[in-house]
């Protein structure tokens, strides 16, 4: 999709784990994971592994993409097609975002701007396709010579054949003695074809995936179109942390109630306007 999707999804993860304090059953490497699948699949899963007492030893993520939920609380690995692992009942924790349609599955935030998100790379492709195949230099070559002979057109359309795709913008020679100079016109086209409206496409496509995900775009790196900027980025980042980061934080203590031990802990956020210190 489009990169501010990635971005915002990469900054919460971010925030989590910088404020992620590990435990002896969870670490960081483990609990990103786990924050990014829930991120971005609206699923995430632990597996509780135990010691030979039976008494919880570790946490391991187990990616969303590969992860089932069966009947009475049973969770499977799913490796290709047909082959499914059944954990140990009881062994999984899941965490999802609550779908009104259904209690199995969670669906992520985000899914309001897939089309936007697809559409923003959609856009990014047919530039990109454009500019390979020499569209961007389309042209109508109208020769109206008659010292012009059809051997020497086909020539010439050989020649123009040649100059589109890799290696485009190559010069062509044309000479014809005697010729009249309005005999051959060049007559663009290829800039009436570009108006596809892009930066317009790419600027809204942007909006919406940000809303989706409630990021201000001064935190993401994007550049401002107008003189007066995004504001104050610390202002932003505390109004964000308050506003998205400790809601997500709060949920995912919820691993501690299912485990009965503190695994998740977070440490607190130090303020960031106002203070010459570092959170």
């Amino acid at each position: 999709m489009s990169p501010h999707h990635s971005s915002a999804l990469k900054y919460k993860v971010n925030q989590l784990v910088r404020h992620f304090e590990p435990s002896r059953w969870l670490d960081r490497k483990n609990f990103g994971a786990f924050a990014l699948n829930f991120l971005a699949m609206g699923n995430a899963y632990l597996e509780r592994r135990n010691n030979l007492a039976g008494r919880a030893m570790t946490l391991v993520n187990a990616p969303a993409i590969n992860t089932r939920r069966g009947r009475d609380d049973e969770y499977f690995w799913i490796d290709g097609y047909r082959q499914a692992t059944t954990f140990l009942p009881g062994s999984v924790f899941h965490l999802w975002e609550e779908d009104l349609a259904q209690e199995i599955y969670g669906l992520p935030e985000w899914l309001s701007a897939l089309q936007s998100g697809l559409l923003n790379e959609a856009a990014t492709v047919f530039r990109r396709r454009y500019f390979a195949n020499g569209s961007h230099a389309g042209y109508i070559l109208y020769v109206s010579e008659e010292k012009f002979a059809d051997a020497d057109a086909d020539d010439l359309d050989a020649a123009i054949a040649e100059s589109k795709g890799p290696g485009n913008f190559r010069n062509i020679f044309l000479h014809i003695p005697g010729g009249d100079k309005d005999g051959v016109k060049v007559i663009p086209v290829g800039e009436a074809a570009a108006k596809d409206e892009f930066m317009g496409v790419k600027g809204t496509t942007r909006d919406d995936v940000l809303a989706a995900h409630r990021v201000p775009p001064v935190l993401l790196g994007v550049v401002p179109q107008n003189t007066g900027g995004f504001g104050d980025v610390a202002k932003a980042a505390d109004v964000f942390h308050q506003a998205e980061i400790d809601p997500l934080m709060m949920r995912m203590l919820e691993l501690n109630d299912w485990l009965g031990l503190e695994a998740v802990r977070f440490r607190p956020y130090e303020r960031q306007s106002g203070t010459s210190g570092k959170a």
